[in-house]
């Protein structure tokens, strides 16, 4: 197969066709900062204790009943159990005091037998007060969460087979399709166990839809527009979705009604079919050559250019084979590119883990919920516009090492940070978090550009796959803090240094064409 960087050089690099399919691209990405991410505010807990039944009780004994516990220097009350109602009522019927004639801190406890009641001064309903996911149940709201990364594990590994045996366009809508229709569904959700199993669909079609979208966008704008896309703009869309899914929570505070509004985001996008092309790279490795040159000539129209009367030569076509269909097992067949592979898969875990693990980490802010998650996502705008930047100047592997000695070294040394210099703390997790968000959106870009087309959009979903594994793993890594508060943090912080290390031996891409066939991809190493 011929250059085809070279073959279409006439179009530019820039121009409305560019920028049109530049905008359309990114406006899928912004569904995809609207859903998964509301588990934020569908699985919150507001503030509750247990319910105490319309019984004879005094006014004393009806506020003396929760037990006080003093949690982090505070008196609260407990959320998980009463003293026992039935003792309550006989000192209350018997007209003692709570405190004065009893001891109430001796007295026998027993859980919520009536169920809990639940502050409704945030939040009208969530997930957690509709099935009483507290206490012994609590368990079941990371549960939940952890079924959207599975689905992004699944979604990864088959949406880059889908993608590169199909098309990519025709998954990027099927995703949108399914995302849609999952969220819908989960809004109806009759038990906690629907709600998961829908979350594992959002998941699936989420990832799939953002993978394929950002090979399609990798592969139909030009080398100066494809990094601009890849950083700016696919990250920075999604961080626009992001930013305004808490002022969409903040209108809508009951869960069901919320999720059955975000179901209609990506319904918005299919009149797009009609505007966004499907890659004439991924055509032509499909022998549909003249589909791939009446898209071309039509962006040549667009930018106002004249197209040669003949755009890819019969000749260098030749060294494809025609309807080849390549999966996973091809991404392996040879030596070297099982070592880049390889490294690849460490990158993304160890990025993800990181990234997880400094979440996981970040004090609570105080103040309004919808607020922090607003400043908590605008905090990724600057990565994002330095990357782009950085990118267009400098060479991939340096940069992504650099980022990642800074994620891994804060994640090294914060566990050092005393509990009294709070503000100390909170900077080093913004500089982590600040590092991360660089590294998440160089690793994107480094890797399509590593893998050839005819690979691409699978090697890209092995990578996902790492990455999902990633977050798995991170909370059970943060786990490991019981036994030593220092150990998931030495854990992570090395993985994420060796990352950068490995990294050293990854091929460079900056400033070369995209490889179009796999023996194209072997020439390319480190």
């Amino acid at each position: 197969m011929g250059d085809y960087d070279e073959d279409t050089a006439f179009l530019g690099q820039t121009g409305p066709y560019f920028w049109t399919t530049f905008f359309l691209l990114n406006a899928v990405f912004l569904s995809t900062g609207f859903n998964g991410l509301y588990i934020v505010f569908v699985g919150t807990a507001p503030q509750h204790h247990c319910h105490i039944p319309a019984v004879n009780l005094t006014e004393e004994w009806r506020n003396a009943i929760i037990p006080l516990s003093v949690v982090d220097g505070e008196v609260v009350r407990s959320q998980c159990s009463r003293y026992k109602l039935d003792v309550v009522r006989n000192f209350s019927y018997e007209g003692y005091f709570p405190g004065s004639d009893v001891n109430v801190t001796n007295m026998e406890q027993e859980g919520c037998l009536d169920g809990w009641e639940y502050s409704k001064e945030i939040y009208q309903s969530t997930i957690v007060t509709e099935w009483d996911l507290v206490c012994d149940n609590k368990w079941k709201v990371p549960f939940a969460s952890s079924t959207l990364f599975v689905g992004y594990l699944v979604g990864s590994l088959i949406s880059g087979q889908l993608s590169d045996r199909y098309g990519r366009k025709k998954v990027v809508f099927i995703s949108l399709g399914v995302q849609g229709v999952a969220v819908l569904l989960q809004s109806f959700s009759q038990s906690w166990k629907m709600f998961c199993i829908m979350f594992l669909c959002v998941g699936a079609s989420q990832i799939s839809l953002y993978i394929s979208a950002f090979v399609l966008g990798t592969e139909l704008l030009s080398k100066t527009m494809r990094v601009v896309f890849t950083t700016l703009g696919a990250f920075l869309f999604y961080c626009i979705g992001y930013m305004t899914l808490p002022w969409i929570a903040y209108g809508i505070r009951e869960w069901r009604t919320l999720l059955a509004v975000l179901a209609m985001t990506p319904v918005l996008n299919f009149p797009l079919w009609w505007f966004i092309p499907e890659s004439p790279r991924w055509l032509i490795t499909q022998g549909r050559v003249e589909e791939a040159e009446a898209i071309v000539r039509d962006a040549a129209r667009k930018n106002k250019v004249e197209a040669p009367s003949i755009i890819f030569q019969e000749s260098q076509l030749h060294d494809i084979p025609q309807n080849k269909k390549y999966s996973m097992l091809d991404v392996l067949k040879s030596k070297n590119m099982r070592y880049i592979t390889l490294m690849c898969l460490i990158l993304w875990m160890a990025i993800n883990i990181g990234y997880f693990g400094l979440s996981l980490n970040t004090s609570n802010l105080s103040g309004n919920p919808f607020m922090n998650c607003f400043l908590s996502a605008i905090t990724e705008v600057p990565a994002y516009i330095i990357s782009t930047w950085l990118l267009k100047k400098y060479p991939r592997r340096p940069l992504l090492s650099l980022f990642l000695i800074i994620g891994g070294g804060v994640l090294l040394f914060i566990q050092y940070i005393p509990e009294t210099i709070h503000y100390v703390a909170l900077t080093l997790e913004m500089i982590g978090k600040f590092g991360f968000t660089m590294a998440f959106g160089i690793v994107y870009i480094y890797t399509a550009e590593i893998y050839p087309t005819v690979l691409r959009n699978v090697g890209m979903g092995m990578c996902s796959s790492a990455a999902r594994v990633g977050s798995i793993t991170a909370p059970y890594v943060i786990y490991l803090g019981t036994y030593n508060k220092a150990l998931p943090y030495i854990l992570m912080g090395s993985l994420t240094i060796a990352s950068s290390v490995v990294n050293v031996f990854l091929p460079e891409t900056f400033k070369k064409d995209l490889p179009e066939t796999v023996e194209q991809m072997q020439e390319c190493r480190g």
